[in-house]
């Protein structure tokens, strides 16, 4: 899945983004030029992905097989890009999915590039930042919808900022497969589908109509093929509406399928799930009473190439989350500072040795700093398992769920017996655990040196490896006046020990 290597090379001047979606899959690729992105290409496939997840989240052979086959045409397309100019996410088949360990080795190997899952939050998040991308003169407050293939994401903002995100468990997909099996159409199932909307919407419904907008915007799809259908028709001059729709229900109710109805402006990729969507669609503008919708150029793929832009500069949005976080639960920042960079120090002596990327190293190793501690505010006895747990399940804008596994990780072994588990990689498991464990072992010493929650005053600390056997040597006075710190790191190499580290303190 994630490789420690595999990031932060030289800034590219070409970027491609990569949305595995539940009904189809897009790529788009861009090149930055004087600051801003221009589109270079676009590739898009109705995979249809969530057409194979089973009851039991499997997902069947013929669908791996549809998937598998498209990544290898969009790899070729990439096949000149470098590491880290490629971000693909997958959205909410693949986050439903139980069986993907096996599935996504293959799909990485295919695509020639690391797959992240994201989170629905995360999803909502970055549709909202492509949207607002293409409506950047836009002022005012917007209401986003975006209708998948198996979550609609619903949010509220105003230019770059979100006020209000969800993503709901219905989607183009979903409601297909459900309510319409081999594609029969009947007005009794449509109602059921409307109502089965309906419902997924009413928790939050109370909480939407809190929010005023002045605009009413759509995004993917579903949202782009409805408009066409309506102007086609003559069922709107404009933008979508709720007549527009009802219309579209009642032609294919009176088709009485959900193929071969041909409607002016639906195309043959779109037909099989386009009902499904429609009915999504309809139960939104019925609950939240919307009057008009437009339809927006930019989306999910968009949101990723403008955030992936941002980690090669000074908009890196995880940052930004990991700050939230230690601020939200009362994090000594001066400590975490502390801890922070006696760990990057340590990282930079053993990088070469210990075969680690420095800058991403460095980077794993400052989130983790800032976020030992968050579990204090739970409760001190076994904090370290609070901290993991908040790290991990956490909505962290811009991280992956992989990501944020990997910070989990790094926090729950910051003390005492190292975990049994390592982190779960999907590829290159071996490697990748090394790694790990390596960073682990780093973050481990820094937290032991500043116990005292003080600056080491005139002290050199020295990191020498030589695969599991470390060396650790403080000048000039060394351990002599430190009996505490002699003490913990005595304890500390038997915990190290456990794991295969012989660890040392050097002279004084």
């Amino acid at each position: 899945m994630f490789t420690i290597s595999d990031l932060f090379r030289k800034v590219p001047n070409e970027f491609a983004a990569i949305d595995l979606g539940s009904n189809s899959f897009h790529m788009v690729v861009a090149r930055q030029e004087d600051g801003e992105l221009r589109i270079l290409d676009r590739l898009k496939e109705s995979v249809r992905l969530g057409f194979g997840l089973g009851d039991d989240g499997s997902l069947d052979d013929e669908a791996k097989a549809r998937a598998l086959a498209c990544l290898r045409r969009f790899g070729e397309r990439l096949s000149h890009l470098p590491s880290g100019s490629v971000r693909c996410v997958g959205t909410k088949t693949l986050r439903s999915a139980s069986d993907t360990e096996a599935f996504l080795v293959a799909a990485e190997e295919a695509l020639g590039h690391p797959i992240d899952i994201i989170s629905g939050a995360e999803e909502a998040r970055l549709i909202y930042d492509g949207v607002a991308h293409s409506l950047a003169g836009q002022e005012g407050t917007r209401l986003v919808v975006d209708i998948g293939g198996g979550s609609t994401e619903i949010i509220i903002g105003r230019q770059f900022t979100i006020d209000f995100k969800d993503s709901l468990g219905m989607g183009c997909v979903a409601i297909t497969r459900r309510f319409f099996p081999e594609h029969r159409v009947t007005g009794k199932a449509i109602r059921e589908a409307v109502l089965s909307c309906l419902q997924e919407i009413d928790p939050i419904l109370r909480t939407l109509r809190r929010y005023t907008w002045e605009h009413e915007v759509g995004a993917s799809g579903t949202i782009k093929t409805a408009l066409k259908v309506c102007q086609a028709n003559g069922w709107s001059t404009t933008g979508i509406t709720l007549t527009g729709l009802e219309h579209i229900c009642a032609a294919y109710e009176a088709h009485g399928s959900a193929e071969g109805l041909e409607l002016p402006g639906l195309s043959a990729d779109r037909e099989p799930v386009f009902l499904g969507g429609v009915i999504v669609l309809r139960a939104l503008f019925e609950s939240l009473k919307l009057t008009s919708m437009e339809a927006s150029q930019g989306a999910l793929r968009e949101g990723l190439l403008y955030d992936l832009v941002g980690r090669y500069g000074d908009k890196d949005i995880r940052e930004h989350s990991v700050r939230q976080l230690a601020q939200r639960f009362h994090v000594d920042i001066e400590q975490a500072e502390r801890v922070a960079k006696t760990a990057v120090d340590l990282m930079q002596q053993v990088s070469e040795e210990w075969v680690l990327n420095p800058e991403e190293a460095a980077r794993y190793l400052r989130w983790s700093a800032f976020l030992l501690e968050v579990g204090l505010d739970i409760a001190h006895a076994n904090f370290h398992k609070h901290s993991a747990y908040i790290c991990e399940y956490s909505d962290m804008a811009g991280f992956s769920q992989q990501e944020q596994q990997i910070l989990a990780f790094l926090v729950l072994s910051q003390r005492k017996k190292f975990p049994a588990k390592t982190y779960k990689a999907q590829k290159d498991k071996e490697t990748i655990d090394k790694a790990i464990q390596r960073l682990s072992v780093i973050l481990r010493l820094a937290v032991i040196l500043h116990r005292a929650r003080a600056d080491q005053p005139d002290v050199t600390v020295q990191l020498q490896a030589q695969k599991k056997k470390i060396t650790l040597t403080l000048q000039p006075d060394g351990f002599a006046q430190q009996p505490l710190l002699q003490a913990d790191l005595s304890t500390e190499a038997q915990y190290l020990k456990a794991i295969g580290y012989d660890l040392s303190c050097g002279p004084d």
